[in-house]
């Protein structure tokens, strides 16, 4: 699948991430296939997943683009931080590797143009996890096929918020040419259309949806006294 024939596929449509973090009950490579499942009964137009073993168990069960990537320790360059952890994603049949373009230091001391090149030499596309919008122009220059508002508010420095980043959305889409996706945060439909009037091509959407602890225990801090 070129870029642009998945761009054409998933422009002003909903991506589902369906994750969940080491030690939570939904985290089984089963339970997660199931959550895919699911997702694509409710009119997904794609899955963003995590780890090898999960990105190629979904890949055989739904007949939708898989964007995978792979977290591996939980500081620093983490998602798919190398050109090892972008090949095995690639391997395990990720129509995309989502990879972290922030401007920090890779563990194995790489660059995130060298694993765009690996990973597009080896069949598949990039979508490069940002923080900011310096950080978006410079992975599209670097040949990211899309570029994605994940990880803004996660790296030191960048706007703390509640809800998306729509500022990063609105900024990226007026200053790159690949297509933008909104990721981080979004927890109602109404941020998911809001993103897209803001200029996002598509919306990537994932604890309001796939995290059943995680929506629990929002919903028992609510009903908590003061």
């Amino acid at each position: 699948m070129t870029a642009q024939d998945l761009a054409d596929t998933l422009k002003g449509r909903l991506i589902v991430s369906c994750q969940a973090p080491p030690g939570d009950p939904m985290r089984e490579t089963a339970t997660l296939v199931r959550l895919a499942l699911s997702a694509v009964a409710g009119g997904g137009s794609a899955i963003r997943a995590n780890e090898p073993e999960v990105v190629a168990a979904i890949t055989a069960a739904v007949d939708l683009p898989v964007i995978g990537l792979w977290k591996d320790g939980d500081t620093g360059v983490y998602i798919t931080p190398t050109v090892r952890h972008a090949l095995a994603i690639v391997e395990a049949g990720a129509a995309v590797v989502a990879a972290d373009a922030t401007d920090r230091p890779r563990p194995d001391g790489s660059t995130f143009a060298e694993l765009v090149t690996a990973v597009h030499a080896a069949g598949a596309l990039v979508m490069a996890d940002v923080s900011t919008l310096d950080e978006g122009i410079a992975a599209a220059g670097q040949g990211a096929d899309f570029v994605s508002t994940t990880l803004s508010g996660y790296v030191p420095g960048t706007p703390k918020q509640t809800g998306p980043d729509l500022d990063l959305v609105t900024s990226l889409s007026a200053a790159v040419s690949v297509p933008v996706v909104a990721e981080g945060r979004i927890n109602t439909p109404k941020e998911a259309a809001e993103a897209l009037a803001r200029g996002a091509h598509s919306v990537v959407v994932g604890t309001a949806i796939t995290a059943p602890t995680a929506l629990t225990a929002r919903f028992v801090a609510g009903l908590a006294r003061p």
